[in-house]
């Protein structure tokens, strides 16, 4: 029997930004390239803000990624997305002619979108205009749908978290648009996932924010990212040290992660009675942000040196190097989070978890059975708990012992094949 086809379309390739949700989709791709049953496509969007070297020619809007056969880069212009709607403002070449194109060369069994961003909503009424009986699958990674502030629910007037989506509160965020813009973006953006036949929500937090949003229950389900990452080590052999005082970052270096609260939790943490910890700052994409808040990361890194080392980006076959020479991994991210990668990855590798008590974070992480929270935004309680996290006798040992198995990517393979079969 000739394999099914299904054909990922995402908002970027990790080779070009190396994102949470790209890394996901694109180790989902490889998995199913590996099976009996499927050949998949990887779609990625490029262009800027994030470029692609190998786009030879102005004019050409789809083109192979370098030494592949089954994965493509669609070419759009990012600075021209409207954050409102969730389109491309000059969108009627790429979607009717490229895009078009791409779907009926490829002739897939199922479309399914790992994301939208920078390619746009009125995507998934194309994909349903030229393959209008082709199932379509949409992963939801955040809150973009529903939050105009790039999909994080924090409120820009104080930095709260919001907690509900309405007109009002929509329009206390962003005063230049009106109450009615916000319903009618509602409108707009429910009408092109009306086309949707299944979404897949990697946290039960997100699944009930969307269902309270307006996604159909019986058209939404719960399940966890699979990972391609090795089991948790052995319980006994695990570099005994006398003191478990290492903390590691890693991650997206932006406003939403949270890592100037951690530069000032490690000064306040340093001020106080020893034994004092060291935190390893593994992080990528702090030139994207804005000069506010990089200036403002620098001033933080320069008062802490001597309890910080900025060790840069690394690249994913590099996780288990650095997640072994850490003892902690640090999560403070301000905004709810999903189903953070960086969690997964470090349980794989028999660390536990210090985070932000909220979100997909507290549904990941239990408090004082594999991990510590903290509350948000607080570099005082961050430092108590990087504090008793470095000089509490056995806590490591004890919350390491309660580190749950990582969904593994063949379990996750086997519930998509399932789940795709079952839709057509």
């Amino acid at each position: 029997m000739p394999k099914r086809r299904v054909l990922f379309i995402c908002h970027s390739h990790p080779k070009v930004r190396p994102g949470g949700a790209e890394a996901y989709a694109y180790e989902l791709h490889r998995a199913l390239r590996a099976s009996d049953a499927w050949e998949p496509t990887f779609v990625a969007r490029s262009g800027p803000p994030f470029s692609e070297k190998g786009r030879e020619h102005e004019d050409v809007y789809i083109s192979p990624v370098k030494g592949t056969e089954d994965e493509y880069f669609l070419y759009g212009d990012g600075y021209d997305f409207d954050w409102l709607f969730g389109t491309m403002r000059h969108r009627k070449s790429l979607y009717t002619r490229h895009l078009r194109r791409l779907l009926l060369a490829l002739q897939p069994d199922v479309v399914h979108f790992q994301h939208t961003l920078f390619i746009g909503f009125d995507a998934i009424r194309e994909v349903r205009r030229t393959l209008p009986d082709v199932p379509i699958v949409y992963t939801l990674h955040e809150f973009l749908p529903i939050c105009r502030a790039k999909g994080q629910m924090v409120r820009t007037m104080d930095g709260s978290l919001c907690d509900r989506e309405t007109p009002e509160r929509c329009n206390e965020c962003f005063p230049e648009y009106s109450p009615e813009t916000f319903f009618l973006r509602k409108r707009f953006i429910q009408s092109q996932l009306a086309l949707v036949d299944l979404f897949v929500a990697p946290s039960r937090h997100l699944l009930e924010r969307y269902v309270e949003w307006g996604i159909p229950p019986e058209r939404i389900v719960f399940e966890d990212y699979g990972r391609s990452l090795p089991a948790v080590p052995p319980r006994n052999g695990a570099n005994r040290r006398d003191r478990r005082d290492r903390l590691g970052f890693f991650g997206q270096l932006n406003s939403y992660k949270g890592i100037d609260v951690l530069l000032e939790a490690m000064g306040r943490h340093a001020r106080g009675p020893a034994p004092h910890g060291h935190l390893w700052v593994h992080g990528a994409n702090l030139d994207l942000a804005d000069h506010g808040f990089r200036d403002k990361v620098e001033r933080l890194l320069a008062d802490v040196r001597e309890h910080v080392t900025w060790a840069g980006p690394y690249s994913p076959d590099q996780a288990g190097d650095v997640m072994a020479q850490v003892d902690w991994v640090v999560v403070p991210s301000l905004w709810w989070e999903n189903s953070p990668l960086v969690i997964q990855e470090a349980f794989a590798h028999g660390r536990p978890v210090i985070c932000t008590g909220v979100g997909g974070m507290a549904e990941k992480v239990t408090d004082g059975v594999d991990g510590l929270h903290f509350s948000r935004a607080d570099p005082d309680d961050l430092a108590a708990a990087i504090g008793r996290a470095v000089s509490a006798p056995g806590l490591w040992e004890r919350l390491r012992n309660g580190i749950p198995t990582v969904h593994r990517m063949d379990q996750h393979v086997q519930f998509m094949s399932g789940t795709y079969e079952r839709l057509l």
